[in-house]
């Protein structure tokens, strides 16, 4: 009405997801229950910015380099200048169709909540959408509200269908004309007690379906693509759960933001790769004018400038160290701290060997403490059913088949995390003494058994693909990682699910020169500027978290089945632990790296039935007395 103000009515989100979620758990083809129903998040193509809001791109040579060339590999194109960017950046209060991600209604077949009708019925078939849910009218002049299905039909290569519920339901007979059917279920919600029963008399178990008793052929639908997503597949189709845990794994790569002073000139173009890309001898000096270019390029003459901008367009890039080792190499070659000495405002990095109280524990070579970090974690893709395993240098074998996250972007979803973190050092030498055990060997050889077994449960094509055995070493490491973060949470002022491990082990195939043996405990946070400086700080008293870890270690609440356990022919499929399980070492999965696989805390403290012998054998345990 004319001379009144305008009233705007703000639609409330049913829900919020933090754009850090989004690389990790909600990412495209991720499930996500709403308040009134079940969505499935749309991939990039479906992903739109507001034009007036902040710059969304996020700058990491060493990562764009490195997933480039890999994407190159498998026939995909990866943006030069702009490869990452974060996720968009909404405003509850003012939602706009501009600045979002688009999701789907999934799945579209919905339970009644009627106890006496338990229809299992297709929204579009007779469903009322009212009120921001569906009812069904079965009740005579009562409509019931309906639920979302909560059984879904998936493969390992990520595709997700609706499961077939009519032909499912009419196995072994003829199909009706006409089906009706309901969903039964028992008051424990066992798949023995789910029978989906059509009206002509036809019912089917989905203990059936569970067991994988009969084999159904997977549609190839990726509906968070869209209309055209749509693929052959050879996959059988398995039952799924829509809110399991193994319906979506994502994989992340990430790098640390680290100083190269070889490559300072190839990264500072890349990240201004956007305005120096038509630079010329003529025009760059004209470049060289802008502020932030100037300050990007430095003292490096316009022939190095010019000729590194020609390697770029053509794709010739000089070899680099693989992820961690560089990372590794930059962490353990910092000076020793000195006193009141604060790291610039603006640094990306910056770490110094830490003055620990005390003496350094036996089998402990340094403590280097980092009160900047910058991380940028990146999706490449996701699998469902099985997790895919990355290598030790944290990089994933992108000839796994993954499910894609758009069909038509030539870019990736990404976050930076600014934070703070510990790194521990194992003594290289005190490291191969232990691996030099008989007892040690001996132990690596059940391990390496139970990761056999495991591969060989895997199809041909898995099992072609899966990566090598990570070694004892790794074991070990990850195993006192756990114990860290959890004796460390205790005091530092971080949860332990705050706390992120980062693992550095070597050699390894892709780096067989390079010895590593340490672990980078990090928190932080996306969106903000570092964090407290609890970690950093309990890094200088190392020692006491390392007697603190002992304790947590040795006794577990289930021993001694814990302790004994063996993955070698195990009869419960634990084919990746050793002694590990929820009373001692599984961490938070936010924390862990590795799915809470590949632990033993044997290999770290002794345990029960595996201590030292009295004739003085040390066992298998690298910290053999209380450090």
């Amino acid at each position: 009405m004319a001379g009144k103000k305008a009233q705007t009515t703000f639609v409330q989100p049913q829900g919020a997801i933090r754009r850090s979620q989004v690389i990790t758990t909600y990412g495209p083809g991720a499930m996500v229950d709403l308040v009134d129903n079940a969505v499935l998040v749309g991939g990039l193509d479906f992903w739109s910015y507001d034009k007036k809001k902040a710059s969304t791109h996020i700058a990491e040579p060493r990562l764009r380099e490195l997933l480039g060339e890999r994407f190159k590999g498998i026939g995909r194109e990866l943006s030069i200048d702009k490869p990452f960017r974060a996720p968009p950046l909404c405003d509850d209060r003012e939602p706009t169709r501009y600045a979002g991600i688009q999701v789907l209604e999934f799945p579209q077949w919905f339970v009644c909540q009627n106890p006496e009708c338990r229809a299992l019925v297709r929204k579009h078939d007779g469903l009322e959408h009212k009120r921001g849910r569906y009812w069904h009218a079965c009740g005579g002049k009562r409509a019931f509200e309906c639920v979302p299905v909560r059984f879904l039909g998936a493969c390992r290569r990520g595709h997700v269908q609706e499961w077939p519920w009519i032909s499912w339901a009419h196995l072994g007979r003829p199909m009706c004309a006409a089906a009706s059917l309901r969903l039964e279920e028992g008051a424990s919600g066992d798949f023995a007690e789910v029978r989906v029963v059509c009206a002509c008399g036809a019912s089917q178990s989905l203990a059936t379906a569970a067991a994988r008793r009969v084999e159904m052929h997977c549609d190839g639908h990726r509906p968070w693509l869209g209309v055209e997503g749509r693929e052959e597949c050879d996959e059988m189709l398995r039952l799924l759960v829509r809110t399991a845990s193994n319906s979506y794994f994502a994989q992340v790569m990430s790098a640390l933001s680290i100083p190269e002073p070889a490559r300072r000139l190839d990264d500072a173009i890349a990240e201004q790769w956007s305005t120096l890309k038509v630079a010329t001898a003529e025009s760059l000096p004209v470049f060289r004018t802008i502020p932030h270019i100037q300050v990007a390029l430095g003292d490096a003459s316009d022939a190095d400038v010019l000729a590194a901008i020609r390697a770029k367009q053509e794709g010739r890039t000089a070899a680099r160290d693989p992820l961690r080792t560089a990372e590794f190499k930059q962490l353990v070659s910092q000076p020793r701290e000195q006193t009141g000495e604060l790291p610039p405002p603006d640094a990306k990095f910056f770490a110094r060997e830490a003055n620990v109280i005390g003496a350094l524990a036996p089998g402990l070579r340094r403590v280097v403490v980092a009160p900047k970090l910058r991380e940028v974690r990146v999706q490449i893709g996701f699998t469902r059913l099985e997790p895919a395993t990355p290598n030790l240098q944290g990089e994933f074998d992108l000839a796994v088949e993954s499910a894609p996250l758009g069909l038509t972007t030539n870019w990736l979803p990404a976050t930076e995390i600014r934070g703070e973190g510990v790194l521990v050092q194992l003594d290289e030498a005190a490291v191969q003494a232990w691996e030099d055990r008989a007892a040690v060997k001996a132990r690596a050889d059940e391990l390496r058994a139970g990761y056999d077994a495991r591969v060989r449960a895997l199809s041909a094509e898995a099992q072609s693909k899966a990566p090598p055995f990570p070694g004892v070493r790794f074991y070990m490491l990850h195993s006192l990682s756990h114990l860290l973060i959890s004796a460390i949470s205790l005091e530092c002022g971080y949860s332990a699910s705050a706390i992120r491990e980062r693992i550095y082990c070597g050699p390894s195939a892709s780096d067989p020169s390079t010895p590593m043996a340490a672990i980078l405990l990090s928190t932080g946070t996306s969106g903000t500027e570092g964090t407290l400086g609890g970690l950093v700080e309990q890094g200088r008293r190392i020692r006491e978290h390392l007697e603190r870890a002992y304790d947590l270690g040795r006794l577990c609440a289930n021993d001694p089945v814990c302790a004994g356990h063996s993955p070698e022919e195990d009869p419960t499929e634990r084919y990746l632990e050793g002694a590990a399980c929820h009373g001692c070492l599984f961490v938070a999965e936010c924390s862990c790296e590795w799915f809470n696989r590949y632990l033993d805390r044997a290999l770290v403290v002794p345990t029960v039935g595996r201590l030292p012998s009295a004739e003085g054998e040390p066992g298998i345990a690298f910290f053999g007395a209380r450090p």
